[in-house]
């Protein structure tokens, strides 16, 4: 899956789609997250590893101010996405989460109908005119995420009534409608069957190629099959972070290679 990236790609590697900066966070008194510095490059996807609550998924929630929603967090530092610092105070949080989807560990679909998922994103931000445009975004939306074969003769059902690993590609479908520039997953295949997880993960490696994608993965396997970056993450700190192949086979540090190895974790 880590194929050499095209030229389209290669010049779009020069310059970082996320840019964090001395980031802090904060749960009361419970220093989180330690002085993360990490550029992300766009169209890629990025693997956070680690121990469980070693942070990973602190930091993955900063990308898109998901801590807001939390009173006693506070984050510190810089974020920034294509130079824009999303911590602004002119920044909408709103917004920047239709710029930023988020996918979680447990598939989570509305108590709606598929379509009604789908749309539902797009009619906030009116981002459809029409009945038929509304239609399409969630055509294309679910043909992106590998789903429309599958379901497109029983839009109307409920999208609780999919199995598993159906209801996290609607989820992924949910997050490309709004059209994001990112897509934050966190644990996405962890609540999956190993068949649901394949298809999931071939079709993180599609929506690559037009997404810049971060993932938190407990599976360092799935780690090295679909990302070309890994960032490793121990007791609130970022260790290292390189090109995946270079992680699992030459790490800098020891910690990395402890937990690679299985050594702790």
């Amino acid at each position: 899956m880590n194929e050499m990236p095209s030229i389209e790609q290669a010049k779009d590697m020069t310059e970082s789609k996320i840019s964090a900066n001395k980031v802090q966070v904060f749960y009361g008194e419970n220093h989180a997250i330690k002085d993360v510095d990490i550029e992300i490059q766009p169209r890629s996807v990025t693997s956070f590893i680690g121990p469980s609550g070693c942070g990973k998924s602190t930091f993955l929630r900063t990308i898109n101010r998901m801590n807001d929603t939390i009173d006693i967090c506070r984050v510190e530092g810089s974020i920034k996405i294509d130079n824009e610092d999303i911590y602004d105070p002119k920044v909408d949080p709103v917004q920047l989460r239709a710029k930023v989807g988020m996918v979680f560990q447990k598939p989570n679909p509305f108590p709606k109908s598929i379509y009604d998922n789908i749309a539902y994103g797009p009619r906030i931000h009116g981002l459809a005119r029409n009945k038929a445009e509304l239609d399409d975004i969630v055509s294309s939306s679910l043909q992106k995420a590998g789903l429309w074969e599958e379901v497109k003769n029983r839009l109307d059902e409920p999208g609780t009534g999919m199995s598993g690993g159906q209801q996290q590609r609607l989820c992924i479908a949910r997050a490309i409608a709004v059209s994001p520039e990112v897509i934050l997953m966190d644990e996405p295949c962890s609540a999956l069957d190993p068949i649901a997880t394949a298809k999931v993960e071939e079709l993180i490696d599609e929506l690559r190629e037009n997404y810049t994608i971060v993932i938190v993965t407990h599976s360092m396997q799935q780690a090295a099959r679909v990302s070309q970056r890994t960032a490793f993450f121990h007791l609130g700190v970022l260790v290292e972070e390189g090109l995946t192949e270079d992680i699992f086979t030459n790490p800098k540090d020891k910690r990395t290679q402890d937990y690679i190895t299985g050594r702790f974790g």
